[in-house]
């Protein structure tokens, strides 16, 4: 039980220790601008945090930050794609402020070029593609079953007449209907092709 007491009592004391060196460290207004590694170029979106205490923010669109901070924090500056930078906050003695500019180094990793094939030849390849199956393949093949030579000739044969076809059709009838009923027969007498005709037909009697 001693022992317990001794250690919550010795606890106590380096806590309250530690409060009272942080009130004897001033709190600075830390403020800057993150650059790129050309210079010119501003990096937004940067965390600036203090991992001891766990306070941090992140630069806005224009690459400026400010946090409130303590004399000796150690400061991380991290952000995807470039090398991760620290900063140690120095003693001040005149003013509470500090501001600084802070260039980041790119992170760049060089990766070794590699083929992907998923198959181990060309003629595979073509073999696969031409395999493949379309979700309306059955309505295609249907189409060109319907399309064959074969089956439109058939299906030519079979077609009934048009309305067209079936109106002339009509209309030579009637004319001929016509011609027969008032215009007179033909004279073969004086048709010397008839004449021919009828001598060829006695001598072969």
């Amino acid at each position: 039980m001693l022992r317990k007491i001794l250690l919550y009592s010795t606890l106590i004391l380096f806590t309250l220790g530690l409060a009272a060196q942080d009130q004897e460290k001033k709190v600075i207004q830390f403020t800057g601008v993150i650059f790129g590694p050309d210079s010119v170029s501003i990096i937004p979106g940067v965390h600036v945090y203090v991992p001891k205490v766990g306070r941090g923010t992140t630069t806005n669109p224009y690459g400026f930050f400010s946090m409130p901070v303590l004399e000796g924090d150690s400061i991380v500056f991290s952000a995807v794609g470039f090398q991760r930078e620290s900063f140690v906050v120095p003693k001040h003695e005149k003013d509470q402020s500090l501001k600084v500019i802070i260039t980041m180094s790119e992170d760049i990793a060089f990766l070794e070029e590699v083929e992907v094939f998923p198959y181990p030849s060309e003629a595979m390849f073509k073999e696969a593609v031409l395999a493949v199956q379309l979700p309306n393949q059955e309505d295609i093949n249907n189409i060109e079953a319907w399309l064959a030579q074969q089956y439109m000739r058939e299906a030519y044969k079979n077609l009934p007449a048009s309305p067209g076809a079936n109106h002339r059709y009509f209309m030579d009838q009637q004319a001929q209907s016509i011609q027969n009923r008032y215009m007179r027969p033909q004279n073969n007498l004086l048709n010397p092709f008839a004449w021919a005709q009828f001598i060829n037909s006695l001598k072969g009697n």
